[in-house]
Order: structure tokens, then sequence, then C-alpha cells
């Protein structure tokens, strides 16, 4: 699937493959549960009637569970599935893109940036596969060391292990393709947000709490 240029149309997005329809639903009710079908089918560029079918067939899928607020609106989450669903999607999605080079290298020199500046020189990479290779090259262009990759499944508790090490590990870049959501979390509980680094390309977002401690760099 090749990413949209900038400028790309609601004409065009209607012909969008079924995987990148599904993949901009979950990544927009995980930025905003109280989305609407109105607001999804203007955001995607679909019919109103398109975004309604996509949004039950999430919540058939066991994707999305809705609620209802006290403003007698529904508001959207993603379940545990979901979160998996679109770390998987994404994860396809980078694989087929033809931008994926060069926005790795971009993020991950605007990442190593703030990290040195933070004093953060010694990072650990979580996840193997090509945004971790791509990290490597790129880290070699500023004052950071990578100290190693720390392959998936990357536990809380093994993460924990790492932290502990002192000044061992200065910080964290998350280069997961799958399962970067979960990989995420861990490394937010064992080393805190400040030292936690994930590329936007990933579509992981910080929760509320690390977004107001200062969160990780997008």
């Amino acid at each position: 699937m090749q990413e949209p240029a900038a400028g790309w149309t609601g004409a065009v997005r209607r012909e969008a493959s079924d995987d990148a329809i599904m993949l901009e639903l979950l990544d927009a009710v995980e930025r905003d549960p109280a989305v609407t079908q109105r607001s999804v089918a203007r955001e995607l560029g679909i019919a109103l009637g398109l975004a309604n079918a996509y949004l039950k067939r999430c919540v058939r899928k066991g994707l999305i569970k809705v609620s209802t607020t006290p403003a007698r609106r529904y508001a959207y989450y993603l379940t545990p599935q979901g979160f998996a669903e679109k770390s998987q999607l994404t994860a396809r999605y980078l694989a087929n893109s033809f931008s994926f080079f060069r926005r790795a290298r971009v993020q991950c020199a605007e990442l190593f940036a703030v990290a040195a500046a933070r004093g953060q020189k010694r990072l650990l990479l979580i996840g193997e596969g090509d945004l971790a290779e791509i990290a490597r090259l790129v880290a070699r262009e500023h004052p950071v060391e990578i100290v190693g990759v720390l392959p998936l499944p990357a536990s809380q508790a093994r993460l924990g292990r790492e932290a502990a090490q002192g000044g061992g590990i200065d910080a964290v870049l998350i280069t997961a393709l799958s399962e970067s959501r979960a990989a995420y979390e861990a490394a937010l509980a064992a080393f805190g947000a400040e030292r936690v680094h994930v590329p936007a390309l990933l579509r992981v977002h910080a929760p509320a709490a690390a977004e107001s401690a200062g969160g990780a760099a997008p």
C-alpha cells in the first residue's frame, strides 16, 4: 500500500484499501474517544454510511467498545484486541510504504537530538527489524550510543532489570513495528516517560498521564 502524498483528496481516499481505512479509524478512536461517526467520515474522507459500517464492524470484532457519556453521546475506546490489531495494521502499512525509510531516518534523527539535549547518551532499542537498523545508522550522526537491541516480547520485568543497571542505559527508543504499543507501555512503566522515545510513524499515542508529565518525544 503506497502512502498517500500530501494533498490527497477525499475522492482518492474512498479508494483506499480496507486495511488503510481500518488503521485510520482505530487511530482516530485512540486519539479521541469522543469522535463521532460524522467526524470519522470527514477525517477519513469516506461516506458517513461507510464510516458507520466500519465502526459497527470494529465493535462486532471486539476491537472497539462503546459507552454512553453523561451528555448522552457515545464514547469509543480501543480494547486490548483493538490495540493489537492496530499494531499489526501499522506494521503491514509501514512494510509497504515507499516513504518508510525517509520518515524513519528523519524521526529517529529528531528523537536522538531530543535525547542528547536531555543528556541521554546511551540508548537501548526495543524491537528488532528494519526500524532498528535505520536507528543504528542514524545514531552514528548524533552524540548518542546504541547499547543494544532488545527483542520482543519486552516485558516490564525485563525492562525493569535493564533500568536498574543505573548508568548503563539513559533512555530507550521503541523500534518494534509490531507489538509497539505493548513495548511502549512496558518501557514507560520501567523507565518513566522522560526516558522513553517513540517515532510518530508507529502511531503510538502517549497516555494522558505521560503527556502531562512531559511524555515521550513523538
